[in-house]
């Protein structure tokens, strides 16, 4: 099939890579250097699959900044462009989402439209009304980032917003490229399907947060986490998985889908949602404390990114506590390859690592890194399992 997905963040090319693999799939992005980077079989995202599959896959890709010639023989449509939460409006800005559709609607009429992107409840009806287009359906993605492809070969269930022959479709474009094809697939109404997306993100800040209170009262009572997180997750209905405390959960999808979550109960009684976005923030205080106690003059914050394998450091916990000590008079600085600026907000960004462990009193790293094996007395991390 001839297929469009537009925006080529973690999500969307991770996807034009799997249905390239058996489709003819044209990229539409507004940046210029994500186009050039696909269309040299370069990775614009941090993901080994993503770079080794461009690399050496044989795929029918190929990427465009021109909506008009990416639309031309469009059957598919496949929407991935960012839905950032803005607090003013208290909701996702999905603007974004709303010009493709507005877009395909003229350009490609008859063309399926997937939406990718992360929604709030209720939107998919909402933009079928308001745009006039009734071919608009929602499925939600579950990739974690730096392992989008992988999580695209071997999803843990498809879930597409409609129950239909072309929702079927779909789910089989997914099934199709995919290396393990079998996993469930569940067939929604369109605002169920939202709505899978936002509790299933908000349970897995939940876990996050519930291990680092556990962490905290650890901390502060002299107990030992590891033993407490081991026996608890024996229990089987608990598990030993996704238990690795943190500073906090943080990146592109768990801060803004709990608060988006948050503002669908708008009417609807509830203490448990509010009180996982207060527990993210207790826990960066917490943190923070802990660092000011030992009264360091100089810290460094080693990485900004909000987890091993990401090149994101959008609202990663370490940077929360970074501006908590900082308010309280301490030096801060930081080491970040990704990072080609002197500065980051106010602290200085050192590249040289050997130079940054010297300079650094205390060195705060969300994740425990080989690279600071020989400055382990200076690290200050809550990384207990080497796991994310």
């Amino acid at each position: 099939m001839n297929i469009v997905v537009v925006g080529l963040g973690y999500v969307g090319t991770s996807l034009a890579i799997l249905l390239a693999r058996h489709n003819n799939v044209v990229a539409l992005d507004l940046d210029q250097t994500r186009v050039a980077e696909i269309n040299a079989r370069q990775s614009p995202i941090a993901d080994p699959d993503c770079s080794t599959y461009l690399r050496t896959g044989e795929l029918t890709l190929r990427a465009t900044l021109d909506p008009v010639e990416a639309y031309r023989e469009a059957e598919i449509v496949v929407i991935a462009t960012p839905t950032n939460y803005d607090p003013v409006s208290n909701a996702f800005d999905t603007r974004s989402v709303m010009d493709v559709i507005d877009q395909v609607t003229q350009l490609a009429p008859q063309a399926l439209i997937m939406v990718k992107s992360t929604v709030p409840v209720g939107f998919t009806l909402t933009a079928r009304a308001v745009s006039g287009n009734p071919n608009v359906i929602f499925s939600p993605e579950f990739l974690r980032e730096g392992r989008a492809l992988y999580d695209n070969l071997h999803p843990s269930r498809i879930v597409v917003g409609e129950n239909s022959e072309r929702a079927q479709t779909l789910a089989g474009l997914l099934q199709q490229g995919a290396l393990s094809p079998n996993c469930p697939v569940l067939f929604t109404n369109p605002t169920e399907a939202e709505a899978i997306k936002l509790f299933a993100n908000t349970y897995l800040a939940l876990r996050v947060a519930y291990f680092n209170e556990l962490d905290s009262y650890a901390l502060a009572n002299g107990l030992d986490s590891r033993q407490l997180i081991n026996g608890v997750g024996l229990d089987p209905r608990i598990g030993t998985h996704y238990n690795n405390p943190s500073f906090g959960y943080g990146g592109y999808c768990l801060p803004k889908d709990t608060k988006q979550l948050l503002a669908n109960y708008r009417d609807v009684p509830q203490n448990l949602i509010a009180a996982i976005i207060a527990a993210n923030s207790t826990r960066k205080d917490f943190i923070a404390e802990q660092i000011i106690a030992r009264a360091p003059k100089v810290v460094g914050i080693y990485r900004l990114v909000m987890k091993t394998g990401s090149d994101n450091f959008r609202d990663s916990a370490i940077q929360g506590v970074m501006k908590r000590i900082k308010a309280k008079g301490i030096e801060v600085i930081v080491h970040e390859p990704a990072l080609q600026v002197d500065e980051f907000f106010g602290s200085r960004v050192i590249r040289d690592v050997a130079a940054f462990k010297a300079e650094s009193e205390l060195i705060l790293s969300n994740r425990f890194c080989s690279e600071l094996a020989d400055v382990a007395e200076k690290v200050f991390t809550r990384d207990l399992f080497g796991t994310d």
